[in-house]
């Protein structure tokens, strides 16, 4: 059961970075469909439940250190190849998101300015990846009930205090500009570049236990407690729609309404996911491309943090509305091969599976 938690822990703290705990990935997928997106966020619940237990039991079944080898085994040598890349490409591109979102929470929460704010998440994360991935998982799992609990109160406030009607609120909230199209897609996209992302992490999580039903129970309870949160922060969105709806950082408003330690309270923890995430993605970046037990591993790590940190002045609210939506739909691809090996082992004795596995 403890390694169960383990991974949930880290499953739920290595995809709730910067967009999704401040607020701003919902807003932008799943608020402004008004109350369509309510029903994209129990269809995007389903979807994190199933792709976790999928991903972290062939993570298992593999004993991979990398996502490298579940990427191959979900979508084949050629696809795999492409897949790879698009992978290793945007948890580069999350870290340099993460580091963004550190500054713009600095800067609302404390006056400082957004640059130093997400030097020091850089810092946090460069010593952090210098320890192994265990050590990782019980960081990155620790702070998350702490995350929910004040999801829990930020959002209970917003819906006891909100003074238009639902109508109203939908309305107000289909004025805005959602990353998506359609609802059902916004649900999907949302789905797809989180795993993209967290994929890599995932499949890790789940070469850590050699029992692949463990590692799947970890990955069912892990969606849930993002269906969890995610259901959560877009009642604070939606009915202080009018409040929130041109912010950086949605929930801190909310936070610190409530009362002022609300607010510090919200900001560390905010700041924790979104080191969680930062780690979890700078670590897996580095370790595809250069060994773990390297003697260069960590220096790698420093210049990747450090060109990560250049690239997040491009500002937070730009990089989640461009890069995320993109990542979206090259995801789709990953999503689809899950699902088709999901069925295709359904077919074949669990024995036969660990044998090609272990080829």
């Amino acid at each position: 059961m403890r390694k169960i938690i383990q991974i949930a822990g880290a499953y739920i703290g290595t995809i709730i970075g910067a967009g999704f705990a401040s607020g701003q990935e919902v807003l932008q997928f799943f608020t402004n469909f008004g109350w369509l997106g309510f029903i994209g966020t129990i269809a995007a619940t389903i979807l994190f439940i199933f792709l976790g237990m999928n991903i972290t039991q062939i993570g298992s079944r593999l004993q991979t250190e990398s996502h490298k080898d579940v990427v191959h085994y979900i979508c084949g040598k050629y696809i795999g190849r492409v897949v790879d890349f698009i992978i290793t490409f945007f948890l580069f591109g999350v870290a340099t998101i993460m580091f963004a979102g550190a500054g713009s929470t600095f800067e609302q929460q404390f006056g400082i300015a957004s640059q130093i704010g997400s030097l020091i998440m850089v810092l946090l994360t460069v010593f952090t990846c210098f320890v192994n991935v265990n050590r990782v998982m019980t960081i990155i799992g620790s702070i998350t009930p702490f995350l929910l609990m004040l999801v829990m109160i930020i959002s209970a406030y917003a819906l006891f205090t909100a003074d238009a009607n639902f109508s109203q609120l939908s309305l107000v909230a289909q004025e805005g500009s959602p990353a998506a199209p359609h609802w059902l897609l916004g649900a999907v996209l949302y789905v797809s570049y989180n795993i993209t992302c967290g994929v890599a992490m995932l499949a890790v999580m789940g070469g850590t236990t050699k029992n692949a039903k463990q590692a799947g129970w970890g990955g069912v309870l892990g969606g849930l407690g993002l269906g969890l949160m995610l259901i959560l922060i877009n009642v604070g969105m939606f009915t202080r729609i009018e409040d929130v709806a041109t912010l950086d950082i949605p929930m801190l408003y909310l936070a610190n309404e409530i009362s002022p330690i609300i607010g510090v309270l919200m900001t560390i923890i905010l700041l924790g996911m979104i080191y969680n995430t930062a780690v979890g993605m700078i670590y897996s970046f580095t370790s595809r491309i250069v060994k773990r037990e390297s003697k260069h591993f960590k220096w790698a790590v420093l210049a990747i943090s450090l060109t990560s940190f250049v690239s997040s002045f491009f500002g937070f609210t730009n990089l989640v509305g461009i890069l995320y939506p993109i990542t979206g739909y090259l995801g789709l691809v990953l999503i689809a091969a899950v699902i088709i090996a999901w069925v295709r082992n359904r077919k074949t004795p669990y024995t036969q599976v660990e044998k090609k596995s272990a080829l």
